[in-house]
């Protein structure tokens, strides 16, 4: 270690340890003695020898040092931390003088008749008055003191200088928690000039305003900043093609304070601070949704998720498990994506009931036991395969995980009579294009249909059946962030298979909060269809990531271009307009209108597209998809043959 590094440690392992509760009890009690012979003294001045007197100085003196240690201890003010110190902690020690000189008052009152009662109170008064001023200064020195060994500590190693952007509540907030980060040191706030006043302050920090790149290079030199924080999500969004880009043109680094839905169990780790993310950049307004209802109706119930190791079905997993689940069953096949669950489960979750399961929902057998054994009432179901290329390439795969999997979980919902199956599906169902759209558009099929012949009595059970359709997912697995981030890592070049092609995204919290909020809304056998927002061009995104990253395209990363891939559209369908939707009380949240099967032919379909994907009798098979799906039309596929005219 350098001699730096060496101070830096020892320092911090003095301050660890800085006032330890009995310390400060024990100074407090010390302080309160002293604060009442001053008082005595005072006293002795003012009214001469009567105060001299042996037994009253003695009984005086014993009874506020009983008063201290019984105040002090009981309030227990010794316990906070001194350097955190509010108004509450301020409250609490003048209740805790108070508590000293009602004992104190007592005592005199009942053991010496000398001095009258107002006499007394007079001088109650008088001690309470020192007391809690020398308490509070006491206070006030161990935390200046702190604050100096903390800014040597700090001294020690380099932090990033920042201006907070926005003079919101929430920044003054990320403000005040950052004063003691050992990473960052905030010397002010940043708005646009038109928005400020020259000389404004806030918390003690100066204001400043911006207009241009010139402006942020002036802050780099002189007050020396390193970086830009932004306490919300939806400025950074609104300033992405503003005061983001003037700052990475600028060199300056870009923070961000996280959403409450990054935070495990809603807690805040450290500062939280970290490096914005393109996802921060393409996230929308916050959506909102009744999570009272959603809490009554999973609170207390158990209930199982398939694909549960999953981007969503991972993400699933922990918002039900704020609600407060009574068991939670996570039933997945890929064996070490579910131990890291399980990990991070007992780590984050240690009071939940929680069981991970190894299955695959195509082996009836291995459903049977986990329903039997744990009899779930509501059934979460995201296990599929979820890649167009790979599916196009593997149909008969794809057949029997996505379709003949979310069949044989469906019936055992029946069998077992939960209450309610939830299915999430994707927009690829809608006039698929490939393989794995039309795979997704059968379950859908399948499911509906059951949950029909259920409604109408031509099947027995109760099981409620809703189907959720949403567009890609930020940071999922296998998605096209993480790609685009390791390829950037790796300098390029970055791919991208079409100069045009769109995609609509959403944040996987929020997908899942909307798949929760549509199982709450459904009274009968419904497909829900979420609002995406606007598409995004996939080139736009790969250059905002390497802007983000700190390059520039075509200089240091280049883009490349590869050609669409087997299956893949140029635009993905808009799920919810108002020819294809039918609308719900909530604002991004909408009924699918789609044909209805009849659940005997669906059954037909579904047990003859198994027996030829066993069988891997691939044209066949093809063949009939795109007979029961008539809208499936192959893109850029070699099934594009078995496509029938229009």
């Amino acid at each position: 270690m350098s001699h730096n590094q060496n101070s830096a440690f020892f320092l911090k392992l003095r301050m660890d340890g800085y006032m330890r509760a009995t310390a400060v009890l024990a100074i407090d009690i010390v302080m309160s003695m002293i604060a009442s012979i001053c008082v005595l003294l005072f006293c002795y001045v003012i009214s001469g020898p009567a105060v001299a007197d042996t037994q009253f100085v003695l009984l005086y003196l014993g009874s506020a040092l009983a008063g201290s240690c019984v105040s002090f201890y009981f309030t227990r003010v010794y316990r906070s931390v001194i350097r955190y110190s509010t108004l509450r902690e301020i409250s609490q020690l003048c209740a805790a003088a108070l508590f000293k000189e009602s004992i104190l008052f007592a005592s005199i009152a009942m053991f010496d008749r000398l001095y009258s009662s107002g006499t007394l109170l007079t001088v109650a008064a008088m001690d309470f008055l020192v007391t809690f001023s020398a308490l509070l200064l006491i206070r006030v020195m161990m935390s200046t003191a702190y604050n100096i060994l903390t800014r040597r500590m700090m001294n020690a190693t380099p932090l990033d200088r920042v201006l907070v952007y926005g003079v919101g509540e929430k920044s003054a907030a990320v403000v005040t928690r950052l004063r003691k980060s050992k990473h960052y040191d905030v010397v002010g706030f940043i708005v646009p000039r038109n928005s400020v006043s020259e000389s404004t302050k806030l918390l003690g920090c100066p204001v400043y305003g911006f207009e241009n790149r010139h402006d942020l290079e002036s802050l780099k030199k002189n007050p020396g900043i390193s970086g830009i924080l932004f306490a919300y999500g939806r400025d950074a969004r609104d300033e992405q093609d503003g005061l983001i880009d003037m700052a990475r043109e600028a060199g300056l680094k870009l923070f961000i304070a996280p959403a409450i839905d990054e935070l495990p169990d809603g807690k805040l780790l450290g500062n939280g601070i970290r490096k914005i993310r393109i996802e921060d950049l393409l996230g929308r307004s916050e959506i909102k949704i009744s999570m009272d209802e959603i809490r009554r109706n999973f609170e207390g119930k158990r209930v199982l998720v398939t694909g549960a190791a999953g981007s969503i079905g991972s993400e699933l997993c922990r918002q039900l498990a704020k609600l407060g689940v009574g068991e939670l069953i996570m039933f997945d096949n890929a064996e070490t994506p579910l131990h890291n669950v399980r990990l991070e489960f007992s780590d984050n979750y240690p009071d939940l009931k929680f069981t991970p399961v190894i299955g695959d929902v195509r082996q009836t057998a291995r459903l049977d036991f986990v329903f039997r054994k744990f009899r779930p009432q509501v059934v979460f179901h995201a296990a599929a395969y979820k890649h167009v290329p790979l599916m196009e390439e593997n149909p008969c795969e794809a057949v029997l995980v996505n379709v003949i999997g979310s069949r044989n979980v469906a019936e055992k919902c029946v069998e077992y009579e939960a209450e309610r199956m939830v299915m999430v599906s994707t927009d690829k169902a809608v006039n698929p294009t490939n393989i794995m759209g039309c795979t997704k558009r059968l379950a859908e099929i399948y499911v509906q249909s059951l949950g029909l012949a259920l409604e109408t009595g031509r099947r027995k059970g109760k099981t409620t059946f809703v189907t959720t359709r949403f567009g890609n997912v930020l940071g999922s697995n296998g998605s096209v962030i993480p790609r685009f981030t390791e390829q950037i890592e790796k300098g390029g070049p970055v791919t991208v298979t079409d100069p045009e092609i769109r995609r609509f995204f959403m944040t996987i919290p929020e997908a899942c909060r909307l798949v929760m909020e549509a199982a709450t809304m459904a009274n009968g056998t419904q497909i829900f269809v979420f609002d995406m927002g606007t598409p995004i061009k996939i080139a736009d995104l790969a250059r905002r990531m390497i802007h983000l990253a700190g390059y520039e395209v075509d200089r240091d990363i280049k883009i490349e271009y590869t050609g669409l891939r087997p299956g893949e559209k140029l635009y993905e369908e808009v799920l919810a307009t108002k020819e294809n939707t039918i609308p719900t009380d909530h604002d991004r949240i909408f009924k699918a209108k789609v044909r209805e099967y009849s659940f005997d032919d669906a059954c037909d379909v579904v047990q003859r597209l198994e027996d030829l994907s066993r069988a891997v009798t691939i044209p066949e098979m093809v063949i009939l998809m795109k007979e029961t799906v008539p809208e499936f039309k192959s893109k850029h596929s070699v099934f594009e043959k078995y496509d029938k005219p229009d």
